[in-house]
């Protein structure tokens, strides 16, 4: 009647009560540490090597957490929030990754002074609603004009190697490029309209805003032309290759006359595709499959510009910038099937050549062709950029904007504690200790700008008590307070809300786990 009953199979391993939670806890800890010293305008940079000697430098906290390659299952909670958080807004997610870090930590406190995870849970749920409301408070009563939506891209873009005097430059490239993407009938942006693409071999200021769209492609025939003005494009999704027989077939040839009538057929199903196009009055075409090399040679004879395997976002992408409709047949080829631009041209770029479709008739798309000295240099511009261009969309799109420099948590964490003292219980706790999880994000700022984290934040919420708005403006090598609104630091609220709301759910989540079971 003694004996040992087993569960579970043989060598899982199963942890539970308060070890579970020490680890989980230590564990979200150690992540949202290994990015801290990333956040603000003098974050530092880390570098990531693989296991096949691939190097990766950067400071954004998603690139980061997905290259580091963890196991732990309560740490690949703080991964999944910065995924999400760069999905939804595509910035912040060192942010969000910190908040989740210090909730846990002061979870942590919580948990020693006695205090049910539940009662944690439900504290956290309540200050997060606090400042949600606190940071509706927040949203800055202005007009999102191109200057104001500049500075919102420039404070995404400072600090991560585009460099203060760049980042203005790029700045200004991002807002144009997403005001000249139309919106489509509901006013929504399409963010895939805004495309990016990169070249080594000169500095960040060549940068340049295509009003239309760059292809890493070449023409199939070196016979053809490389420039082409008032174009008119076709957008082909079918292949300029011998039709083949769905089933198995094979032909017995007895004579060079079947012989000759047989290649005389193909040549003439090939001219056909030539013809049909030069007919139609097609200029450039772009094919998502193959073109046969005869094809290609008929093509050039006739002063068609042609590409092909062209990729099904590019085809997208050219089909809304020249209002071209993608072909799956040239059979009653017809005029509206077809789209205008200004100029197709191949230009050189080192070894490479890329087409540049410039002045599309439907102009929906644009492309921002970044350049930088090296690999690792243009990789961080290109992660810069994409994060600009969505706060620049988010801030237009998602309700707004507010100030940065930690002056939109100073003002969340002073609404938390004034509202925590009308919460009975020991709830109260756990409210109060979201407002100094909150308060280590501009602690944070401070002490990478090289202040001092404590006479900071004090300076701070001096300053927010008396003014009303503060944040932590750098500086040279240190900062200052200062207002961050007149000092052109701003952020999309639609920021603050998701890193608020997603590191909530990953830190009450993570605390509320009190069993881990893991298989051998």
């Amino acid at each position: 009647m003694q004996q040992p009953l087993y569960i579970l199979a043989e060598g899982t391993n199963r942890t539970h009560g308060r070890s579970a939670q020490d680890s989980n806890i230590r564990a979200g800890k150690a992540v949202a540490e290994a990015v801290r010293t990333t956040l603000g305008p003098r974050g530092m940079d880390k570098m990531l090597v693989d296991s096949s000697g691939e190097v990766v430098i950067t400071n954004d906290g998603a690139t980061i957490l997905e290259k580091m390659d963890i196991e732990h299952p309560a740490a690949q909670m703080l991964v999944e929030v910065s995924q999400t958080q760069e999905e939804e807004v595509g910035d912040g997610t060192t942010t969000a990754a910190v908040l989740t870090g210090e909730l846990l930590a002061h979870a942590e406190d919580l948990l020693d002074d006695d205090l049910h995870p539940t009662v944690i849970v439900e504290g956290y749920t309540e200050a997060a609603r606090i400042a949600q409301d606190a940071i509706d408070d927040m949203v800055l009563d202005v007009t999102l004009d191109d200057d104001l939506l500049r500075k919102v891209a420039e404070s995404s873009m400072t600090g991560k190697g585009t460099g203060d005097v760049t980042a203005d430059v790029l700045a200004k490239h991002v807002v144009k490029a997403v005001q000249m993407v139309h919106e489509d009938d509901n006013g929504v942006f399409h963010r895939d309209d805004v495309r990016v693409l990169t070249r080594t071999g000169a500095s960040s200021s060549a940068t340049e805003l295509v009003e239309g769209v760059v292809l890493d492609k070449e023409p199939v025939n070196e016979n053809m032309p490389r420039s082409v003005s008032d174009a008119t494009v076709a957008v082909l999704d079918m292949k300029l290759d011998v039709r083949k027989s769905e089933v198995d077939t094979e032909y017995n040839i007895t004579s060079v006359d079947q012989l000759t009538a047989a290649i005389d057929a193909e040549d003439s199903e090939l001219r056909g595709y030539a013809k049909a196009l030069a007919d139609a009055g097609v200029d450039v075409v772009f094919c998502t499959k193959s073109i046969d090399d005869r094809v290609a040679g008929f093509l050039a004879d006739a002063g068609i510009l042609a590409f092909k395997s062209v990729k099904k976002s590019d085809a997208r992408a050219l089909a809304r910038a020249t209002g071209a409709k993608r072909l799956g047949s040239l059979s009653d080829l017809d005029e509206s099937d077809l789209g205008r631009v200004d100029a197709v041209s191949i230009r050189s770029f080192g070894d490479d050549d890329l087409a540049f479709v410039e002045g599309g008739a439907a102009a929906r798309a644009v492309t921002l062709f970044l350049r930088g000295g090296t690999e690792h240099v243009v990789d961080e511009l290109e992660r810069a950029i994409e994060d600009a261009v969505d706060v620049v969309v988010a801030a237009i799109d998602k309700g707004g904007v507010v100030p940065g420099a930690g002056a939109t948590e100073i003002a969340i964490a002073d609404r938390i504690r004034s509202e925590a003292a009308g919460i009975e219980g020991r709830k109260q706790l756990a409210v109060e200790a979201y407002a100094d999880a909150v308060e280590a994000l501009p602690r944070t700022l401070a002490e990478n700008t090289g202040m001092d984290p404590i006479d900071a934040l004090v300076d701070l919420r001096a300053r927010y008590e008396t003014e009303g708005l503060a944040g932590i403006i750098s500086s040279g090598r240190s900062g200052e307070i200062g207002d961050p609104v007149e000092l052109g630091v701003i952020d999309p609220v639609a920021v603050k809300r998701e890193a608020i709301e997603s590191a909530t759910e990953a830190a009450t989540m993570i605390v509320r786990i009190d069993d881990v079971i893991a298989a051998k």
